[in-house]
């Protein structure tokens, strides 16, 4: 299998991670406020007593799986962009796989530890989690910047080579201004969210284009 193909292989793994993580954050996790600013760190950390299997297989879907098929996504689709834009696209991409690795690796151990020490001292298992969480926000989970700027770069890029179609091009302009503002608070919430939907869009038309070469 060339790579190119392989890298549609991992943008459509990458669109399924995504699917997979907002099925269960609607359904089994809408409780605990997961997405939101109203997240309910107690009941968290008491579900994670409970079901932690659940949680760090969603963690391990939304973040650990998601973060390999980024690397190799990255990797595949730099060489069909313009000179420069396929370079700095490159770096950017490893840079957000990294973040989305980091993010999900602290996110288990948060899961892990707080469940450990709930029986023997439930208020500071909630402290534990609530100071590790804010780390996994802060590393990706709680904004899109990083991978907004890429999906806007790959984007730009592939419409000056003329390298993925229309609709990729055009979904990835709509999906990268998105993940970028999330940096703005107030926006916050409302653009991850158009980011998460527009990313799912955006992995199966490039996974797509890819396969077909």
């Amino acid at each position: 299998m060339k790579f190119e193909r392989l890298g549609g292989v991992a943008a459509l793994l990458a669109a399924g991670t995504y699917m997979v993580g907002f099925a269960l954050l609607v359904t089994v996790l809408a409780p605990l406020g997961f997405g939101s600013n109203d997240i309910d760190a107690a009941a968290v950390v008491g579900f994670a007593s409970q079901r932690a299997g659940l949680l760090i297989v969603w963690n391990t879907i939304i973040y650990i799986v998601n973060g390999f098929a980024l690397v190799v996504l990255a990797l595949a689709l730099a060489p069909g962009l313009a000179p420069g834009w396929s370079e700095v696209a490159r770096a950017l991409g490893l840079i957000w796989a990294t973040l989305v690795l980091g993010a999900g690796m602290t996110a288990n151990v948060a899961v892990e530890r707080a469940a450990h020490l709930y029986a023997s001292d439930p208020e500071g298992a909630v402290r534990l989690w609530q100071m590790l969480h804010a780390v996994e926000l802060g590393l990706g989970g709680g904004n899109e910047i990083v991978g907004g700027a890429w999906i806007l770069l790959v984007s730009v890029g592939a419409f000056v080579a003329q390298s993925l179609g229309r609709v990729s091009v055009a979904l990835g302009l709509v999906t990268g201004a998105a993940g970028v503002a999330t940096l703005v608070p107030s926006l916050g919430d409302t653009a991850g969210a158009l980011f998460g939907l527009g990313a799912i869009a955006w992995f199966i038309a490039v996974g797509v284009a890819l396969v077909r070469r």
